[in-house]
């Protein structure tokens, strides 16, 4: 009962904020963080939901939807209506699943290093591979000097091969099970929203974020924030703006690598 409480407080908050957009003739980038994250995850939310809807129209169908509700809670519930314990459980779960791609991704990034026609950015780049191979968190510095590489040939977003794409998704927590064209199209999308939260949540500021607020905008990026202190996670997440307000529209494969190059060796991440 709780759950659907929430639900529903959030429903008519987005319904709130869309009236709002329609009648200022606001765009979603043009809104302030916490309108931009809340309609971000209720359209999530709405999308498991109208799932569950779907399958329960059969006759006596829904009685099937309630045991699958039980036994597959993290699959096809949202978070209102996971326990504390789930909670923390679940996000385990589904972190340790895109940590499986981060080798693979590692690996593409070494294999395009002789790709790479300028001699200074083949030698950061290496040096950046180096690093995270022996463990060691890069600097921000590290990771912007090789914006070039990810604009263009060979990382920029439209010359990603499938494999690649399909890793990265999994790294997102987006489904890799699609045609290559709709790998790049919503990779492209997804990180453009992150790109738009993050330009909202420096005009905000890390520190006027709460403590739950900061650890979903971590774990959104590709930090398992469940484990980590509060300060290491308003860190991790001024380190993630700072390279993110400094990157263009036509840098977001940069971005989207970040969530692993960022995140990878943070404090407490090597478990």
């Amino acid at each position: 009962m709780k759950g659907l409480q929430m639900f529903w407080a959030d429903a008519k908050k987005a319904r709130r904020i869309k009236a709002n957009m329609w009648k200022h003739n606001i765009k979603f980038h043009q809104l302030p963080y916490r309108e931009m994250e809340h309609l971000r995850q209720f359209r999530r939310d709405v999308t498991k939901c109208l799932f569950l809807g779907i399958i329960s129209i059969p006759p006596f169908a829904n009685y099937l939807v309630f045991l699958l509700m039980y036994l597959f809670p993290r699959q096809l519930l949202i978070q209102h209506f996971w326990t504390p314990k789930q909670q923390i459980d679940f996000l385990d779960i589904y972190h340790a699943l895109r940590k499986q791609s981060h080798p693979e991704i590692l690996c593409y990034l070494e294999k395009v290093i002789p790709l790479v026609s300028d001699a200074e950015l083949r030698w950061h780049m290496t040096e950046l591979c180096t690093k995270i191979q022996h463990g060691t968190h890069p600097t921000v510095h590290d990771i912007l000097a090789l914006r070039q590489c990810f604009s263009n040939h060979p990382l920029g977003m439209n010359q990603l091969h499938a494999l690649q794409m399909k890793a990265l998704s999994r790294a997102m927590l987006l489904t890799p099970h699609l045609p290559p064209f709709l790998l790049r199209r919503r990779l492209n999308t997804h990180m453009a929203v992150i790109h738009q939260l993050d330009k909202a949540l420096a005009k905000l500021g890390v520190g006027q974020l709460t403590l739950q607020e900061v650890k979903s905008a971590c774990y959104l990026r590709g930090l398992n924030s469940t484990h980590i202190a509060e300060e290491k996670c308003r860190t991790w997440l001024g380190e993630w703006l700072q390279i993110s307000c400094s990157l263009k529209e036509a840098e977001l494969s940069l971005l989207l690598h970040n969530v692993v190059l960022l995140s990878v060796n943070y404090i407490g991440t090597r478990r």
